[in-house]
């Protein structure tokens, strides 16, 4: 894995790039992570069966990890101009992309705009209708932002309280280690900035007639959904839901795993995606 950094659409990108000798195939994969996570959020599902038979992209996009944080521009389409320069500079003509929420309605923003650099689709936990109460779900995954905290070991500790870890993986420590930055006086302050959060939300994955322009999706389109509890009692995206996207799709598959709307990037979830990603692929 090399850690790495490019110019495109005006901002200086961060990417992971698991290309290495031992790639038996041409395909490339790239995960795109949810809204305020980063290229570190897929360290338990990106593992050596997958590098050795394909090249791996893990990007940071615009205003999360090491990527660059304008002060505005967090659109979909600035998103994806991001991404098409990404891929240009790569000389890369045609990908598989894995999406994880906000990544996977980017994803689908791809494929529906720019189809002819995709193949296929992997969207993960991402749907036309999430849970009604979405906004107050994800509350305290947004809280962090904008925070001080006293040391890194602080920050570790408050994230275990969060409702949705039901469980603790170590491949979790290597994204928020890169979700946070370390100050002079040892106090950590998360990356993402709120204001830029909320942009992407409200004219992102939130701003978008997602009902009208899905079915010109004429991908093959993978959507895996974790149901299990993410807070309030409930799925931030429950089954049903998951569901209906599928029908909407002119070309898609459903596949439940483990876990829920966070954890099922671990664990027996990952071992299940991973599974899920090399049957599709092939």
């Amino acid at each position: 894995m090399q850690s790495k950094f490019i110019l495109t659409n005006g901002v200086h990108l961060h990417y992971l790039d698991f290309g290495t000798d031992s790639n038996n195939s041409s395909d490339t994969i790239l995960f795109i992570h949810g809204l305020t996570a980063n290229a570190h959020a897929f360290d338990a599902i990106i593992e050596s069966e997958l590098i050795k038979q394909y090249r791996i992209i893990s990007v940071d996009l615009r205003g999360r990890g090491l990527s660059d944080q304008p002060e505005t521009g967090y659109t979909m389409l600035d998103h994806a101009k991001d991404i098409i320069g990404l891929l240009k500079n790569l000389d890369v003509k045609n990908i598989h992309i894995v999406g994880h929420s906000f990544g996977g309605f980017l994803g689908l923003y791809l494929a529906i705009y720019y189809p002819a650099i995709i193949n296929k689709l992997i969207i993960l936990d991402a749907a036309v209708d999430m849970h009604p109460n979405t906004k107050e779900m994800l509350g305290p995954a947004l809280g962090r932002l904008g925070q001080v905290f006293d040391s890194f070991d602080t920050y570790i500790a408050k994230v275990k309280q969060a409702p949705y870890l039901s469980f603790w993986d170590e491949a979790m420590l290597s994204y928020y280690k890169a979700d946070v930055f370390q100050n002079i006086d040892g106090t950590v302050t998360p990356r993402s900035k709120p204001a830029h959060m909320m942009e992407a939300v409200l004219k992102g994955s939130l701003g978008l007639p997602w009902k009208e322009i899905i079915g010109l999706c004429n991908k093959d389109v993978l959507l895996i959904n974790a149901p299990g509890i993410y807070s309030l009692g409930a799925a931030l995206l429950p089954e049903d839901l998951a569901r209906e996207t599928v029908a909407l799709l002119p070309k898609a598959q459903y596949q439940k795993v483990e876990g829920n709307h966070q954890t099922m990037l671990y664990g027996i979830g990952a071992k299940q995606i991973k599974s899920f990603i090399k049957t599709f692929l092939n």
